[in-house]
């Protein structure tokens, strides 16, 4: 033991200082992990013992892209299908893709007693979006007792609806799986319909959806919660994606109660006294975690195309989502706001907002746009036989990192899946590399002379 410990705490080291040799930047370090992890979990659901009647390599790429890139879209049922060895590297993969690898590889230097070097601090530093100094690997290792901690709540809880029901063993292992994929926004369940057999539980719609919302609000803005303990103390960045959180969210609410109330497909079908909750199941979840209560593909035109839209935004900064964010969204709104009321500068909770900030929120937001537009018209063209509407659907899914589906996913030829993969890898790395890359000024030494440009 005492040979091999100090040889591997060298070796996890030099994999985490691997830009210092191939002087690659952190975002393609990061885009490279993801991948090689995808390749990995593949793999191994490619194995005759993760699954009952076996699975095509191309069935497990799929469930393994999805996994890691914590979307939740699925070729097959896993509950059906994969074996428990199967869903226990589902779950993993989910846990890794979520807390993001060099998360898991600064808390085994960690374990092993081992420093990080210069360049595996700045990798680690990236990965959690840090820009204030400290050390990293408290942060690492307060990110990761947070995660497990509230993940054991949640399946503590769920335990209480589900062991009754399914028995001791089932139901653990149910509470624990939903929980783990609840808390990195992930959507995998164990059932074909999800969960729509609680719909109307107060239990599983208040744990699944508050394990969505914390996982959803990041880690910087819950270490931000813990330290200063009161709203008026928190940084503009905390306070927004809250307050974001908030407006969405409850927005969100009413409007499919409004427009689903009386919807013969979906909370119609339900009691009266089990709606609300429904309604707020389908509020929340589309901040990029695909439970669902009630059969997506029924929602109303207009809750198809609030939920797309959700979709789009999805969570927050340095969190377990994905989408454009909750911040760049509000520093977009606050930016517009301030251009209608010739301000000079937007301003929120009485302070104001970086100009840097404004023009790299509105940069996520046009080029996430033109790639969910260019996949879906991809879609469409490899599609013909389907609804647009269903194809749109999938693909702002499939960016979100969602899993949200009106049920078309396999169904999908090969090339059409193979451009969901593509948008869910680049929707979990494409906005987080972009916001690295910009985050880093680059000021030219050459000044051009204005001119005018008429816009509108």
């Amino acid at each position: 033991m005492r040979v091999w410990l100090p040889h591997l705490k060298r070796r996890l080291d030099d994999t985490l200082s691997l830009t210092q040799v191939r002087q690659a930047s952190p975002p393609l370090v990061l885009a490279v992990s993801f991948l090689l992890l995808i390749l990995l979990g593949s793999l191994l659901l490619w194995l005759p013992v993760a699954s009952h009647r076996g699975l095509s390599y191309w069935q497990a790429l799929f469930t393994a892209c999805s996994a890691v890139t914590v979307t939740g879209l699925s070729v097959v049922d896993l509950g059906s299908h994969m074996t428990l060895f199967g869903q226990a590297v589902v779950m993993g993969l989910i846990q890794l893709g979520g807390l993001g690898l060099m998360t898991f590889a600064g808390l085994s230097v960690i374990a092993l007693g081992g420093q990080l070097g210069l360049r595996g601090q700045k990798l680690v530093r990236e990965a959690l979006d840090q820009t204030a100094p400290g050390d990293i690997l408290v942060m690492v290792r307060h990110v990761a007792m947070l995660a497990f901690v509230l993940e054991a709540l949640g399946a503590c809880a769920l335990a209480t609806v589900w062991v009754p029901q399914l028995g001791w063993g089932r139901g653990l292992w149910f509470s624990l799986f939903h929980s783990v994929s609840a808390f990195n926004n992930a959507g995998f369940g164990l059932l074909p319909d999800s969960l729509t057999r609680w719909a109307g539980s107060p239990v599983v719609n208040l744990v699944i959806t508050a394990l969505l919302i914390i996982g959803g609000l990041g880690f910087t803005v819950l270490m931000d919660l813990w330290r200063r303990r009161g709203f008026a103390r928190l940084s503009l960045h905390s306070k927004l994606t809250l307050s974001g959180t908030v407006i969405l969210a409850l927005g969100a609410w009413g409007l499919i109660m409004l427009f689903e109330w009386h919807n013969a497909d979906t909370l119609a079908a339900l009691a009266p006294a089990d709606r609300p909750w429904a309604a707020w199941f389908a509020a929340v979840t589309p901040r990029t975690a695909g439970f669902n209560t009630i059969d997506v593909a029924g929602l109303s035109a207009p809750s198809t195309l609030l939920t797309m839209f959700l979709m789009f935004i999805g969570g927050g900064s340095n969190s377990t989502a994905s989408g454009i964010k909750v911040s760049t969204f509000m520093v977009v709104i606050l930016a517009t706001r301030t251009f209608l009321k010739g301000a000079a500068q937007p301003v929120a909770f009485r302070r104001a907002v970086a100009m840097g900030a404004v023009f790299r929120a509105y940069t996520v937001v046009v080029l996430s746009l033109l790639l969910v537009m260019l996949a879906c018209f991809l879609l469409v063209i490899l599609q013909p036989q389907m609804r647009p509407m269903d194809l749109l659907f999938e693909g702002f899914s499939a960016f979100g990192t969602v899993g949200l589906s009106r049920g078309i996913t396999a169904d999908l030829s090969m090339p059409g899946q193979a451009v969901l993969m593509v948008l869910m890898f680049a929707g979990r790395i494409g906005p987080l590399a972009l916001a690295f890359s910009l985050a880093r000024p680059h000021r030219g030494k050459v000044r051009y002379s204005e001119d005018q440009v008429q816009i509108g």
